[in-house]
């Protein structure tokens, strides 16, 4: 796991030993395995195996043109001038196509006090600017690049990393926090600004965190679209140019972006027989060098693989095809073979076969059996940041991107960015569009078996619609708090499919699938988190804008936690959709264009067109959720034994969230085939096995003399423990 980590202090607080990462005293702390970028008063580290590449800082000097430094190593490192009080540098850390010069433009900016254009480059990065005693930490939007913070010596310490900031302060658990993730996960208003650990707090999405002298200022940079007054809307043909010429340099920025062998690997085990080249590197611990994407998936990856093969340049290099320029991208298809749908299945393998026929890409197959399904291996997973429901299935992308490249590019976040979330529909009354909702209440009743109801399907959806854009945002969250008392007890039967998802999607808030199984002191909690909410003043909101990017950031936060569970060592994982400038550009499409059946293929095939790529195979887009849930229903019946085990004595039972007895009936419910909500059942298997990851480790992520002396949590979770909010 990678990390950035510092802090802002009050200077008097340090003593006269000048160390750097001084705390107080004349003592010292400092990340284990870190590289310093710059030291005292206010240091800052990065932690991990971070490439040489993805870590540069600029500093300009009072009376001096700025200059550069990569990593620790250059003039801004630890042998660089640190003492001055008006010395003003940026650090950029992650993949980042701005250069030298424009990083530079944008210090001098940003020491004025503008922040957006720091995140208008293209690439995945975290900015860190210090003009004086005042640091700035900038976020991304979507949140796969969140920045937190905790009160310390007196200052703040702020990391890119949950855990590192609990060890700093030695915090206990938050169990408020563990309630709100399971009963509202898509509802930040519900988790507000918490983390896992009691003191350790988050910055929101599209903002930034300000630190001057021991104060603190989150503020955001992105404009919020209001209830009155809706954003000017851009013609469709130039959102999708807009589109385009995002993913085309994100794409680019991966592919231009200086690429660095290991320094150090295992010797390869030589040709073992029945070992092939992608099972030695795997066993090396290595992934093969160059740029490669996937191809099963569904439309969005296939699109960066198609792109990234296409562009000038390097586009990959796969071993044993030699080592110069020109070579071919690898793509990845994953071939589950121990999960029914064998039809579907050969579907895929087809689709990948003709778009692989290109001669820029070389098509590798990853076949599975029931070590690839979810829930498998949940004892031997890493300890991540926090929980989320990727845990359960990150055996499974472990095994294909042990057969992908060193940099590797991932569809993840396309569905969140370029669909329509439900309540958008209650955006479009509110602009008085009722025209645009017929195609897609059409195809929801289209979508329904053939009965008399689904005759209604359409009236059903438009009065939800209509219900929702004339609720306001408080009253909105006061029902959904009262609403959410009534969560874990029986109530009348929910429509399934399509139509049921967007129904119970219409709304200012609503429970997750793990509600129905906490207890009712823990859904009281979160009731009082979303009554509180609704109290505190806020910027209006439409509705549909505001559901889309919570989920937005729900996603971008499991994805991030899946780079981590799943992590391969030097290895990097990819997502473009998640960028800010693609975020942007996906946000200018108009909502009458994404709430069209098939919009996000729609909107793929014209961004393929515009780079020239025209012959896509038939079925090439369409929806690839069945099998998704067919892996999740077998691989649970599978590991079912296991589970039962795990759920026998659970530490979310002793944290008082829920009985025992209740999910082990669930799980055998799921197994036997009942209509049970799989993704509920892999929030609490994820969480539970969290936690107990998280209480087995030992040692901190810190050493010197004023290290913590014990780590974060050290204390277990308490018995039936009042819960904190």
């Amino acid at each position: 796991m990678r990390w950035l980590v510092g802090w802002s202090s009050i200077a008097a607080n340090f003593g006269t030993a000048g160390a750097v990462g001084a705390s107080e005293e004349g003592r010292t702390v400092h990340p284990v395995g870190a590289q310093l970028l710059w030291g005292d008063p206010d240091p800052l580290w990065a932690v991990g195996d971070w490439r040489p590449d993805e870590v540069r800082v600029i500093t300009a000097e009072p009376h001096q043109r700025p200059y550069s430094a990569a990593g620790a190593h250059g003039p801004a490192g630890a042998h660089g001038p640190t003492g001055s009080a008006a010395v003003t540098r940026l650090a950029v850390l992650g993949c980042c196509a701005a250069s030298d010069e424009q990083l530079r433009v944008g210090l001098f900016a940003a020491r004025g006090g503008a922040l957006r254009h720091l995140t208008a480059w293209a690439g995945s990065y975290t900015v860190v600017v210090q003009a004086g005693r005042r640091i700035t930490v900038v976020g991304d939007l979507a949140g796969a690049r969140p920045v937190f913070y905790t009160p310390w010596a007196n200052g703040t310490a702020y990391a890119t990393a949950a855990l590192p900031l609990a060890d700093l302060i030695e915090a206990q658990l938050d169990i408020g926090h563990l309630a709100a993730l399971l009963a509202c996960p898509e509802t930040p208003e519900a988790l507000r600004d918490s983390t896992p650990y009691a003191g350790v707090r988050r910055i929101p999405p599209g903002h930034a965190l300000i630190l001057r002298e021991g104060s603190r200022e989150i503020t955001g940079y992105e404009p919020v679209a209001s209830l009155a007054v809706a954003a000017p809307q851009v013609e469709a043909a130039r959102a999708i140019d807009g589109v385009r010429d995002a993913l085309v340099e994100a794409v680019r920025a991966r592919l231009t972006a200086p690429r660095h062998a290991p320094e150090t690997l295992p010797p390869d085990p030589g040709p073992v027989p029945g070992m092939g080249p992608a099972e030695r590197r795997a066993a090396r611990g290595a992934p093969a060098p160059g740029i490669g994407a996937d191809l099963s998936g569904g439309s969005a990856s296939s699109t960066l693989a198609l792109l990234a093969a296409g562009l000038p340049g390097v586009p990959g290099t796969v071993l044993g095809h030699g080592t110069g320029a020109g070579e071919r991208l690898l793509a990845v298809t994953f071939n589950d073979l121990a999960t029914s749908g064998h039809e579907l299945r050969e579907q895929e393998l087809e689709r990948a076969r003709a778009i692989a026929a290109d001669p820029r890409l070389h098509h590798v197959v990853v076949a599975a059996g029931e070590e690839g399904l979810p829930y498998a291996n949940l004892e031997s997973g890493p300890l991540t940041d926090e929980p989320a429901p990727s845990l359960v299935t990150a055996e499974r992308h472990r095994g294909r991107l042990a057969a992908g490249s060193a940099d590797h590019f991932t569809g993840a976040g396309a569905r969140q960015v370029l669909d329509a979330h439900p309540a958008r529909l209650a955006d479009l009354l509110l602009d008085r569009r009722r025209r645009h909702l017929l195609r897609p209440v059409t195809a929801l009743a289209r979508s329904e078996r053939p009965s008399p109801q689904a005759l209604f399907v359409p009236l059903t959806v438009y009065r939800a619609a209509r219900k929702l854009a004339r609720t306001p945002y408080r009253t909105g969250l006061e029902t959904a708090a009262d609403h959410l008392l009534l969560a874990n007890r029986p109530g009348p039967a929910l429509r399934n499919g399509a139509v049921g998802a967007s129904l119970a999607a219409l709304a200012w808030s609503r429970p997750g699938p793990a509600a129905r199984w906490l207890t009712g002191e823990a859904l009281a909690e979160v009731s009082v988190r979303l009554t509180e909410a609704a109290a505190r003043p806020t910027s209006v909101q439409r509705p549909g804008e505001a559901r889309a990017r919570a989920a937005l950031s729900r996603h971008a936060f499991d994805h991030r936690i899946l780079e981590q569970a799943a992590e391969i060592r030097s290895q990097r994982l990819h997502a473009p959709f998640l960028d800010n400038q693609v975020v942007r550009a996906c946000r200018d499409l108009p909502e009458s264009l994404r709430v069209q059946p098939g919009a996000r293929a729609a909107v793929l095939r014209t961004v393929l067109a515009g780079t020239g790529i025209h012959d896509l195979p038939p079925g090439w887009g369409s929806p690839t959720h069945a099998s998704t849930a067919v892996a999740a229903r077998a691989g649970l019946r599978a590991a079912l034994p296991n589970l039962l085990a795990l759920f026998e004595a659970p530490l979310l039972a002793d944290a008082g969230l829920v009985e025992a007895r209740v999910v082990r009936k669930a799980l055998r419910a799921a197994s036997e085939g009942e209509s049970v909500p799989l993704d509920g059942l892999a929030d609490l298997i994820s969480t539970e096995l969290w936690l107990r990851r998280l209480l087995s480790r030992r040692g901190t992520c810190w050493t010197g003399t004023a290290a913590p002396r014990q780590r974060a949590v050290a204390g277990g979770v308490p018995r039936r423990p009042t819960l904190q909010s």
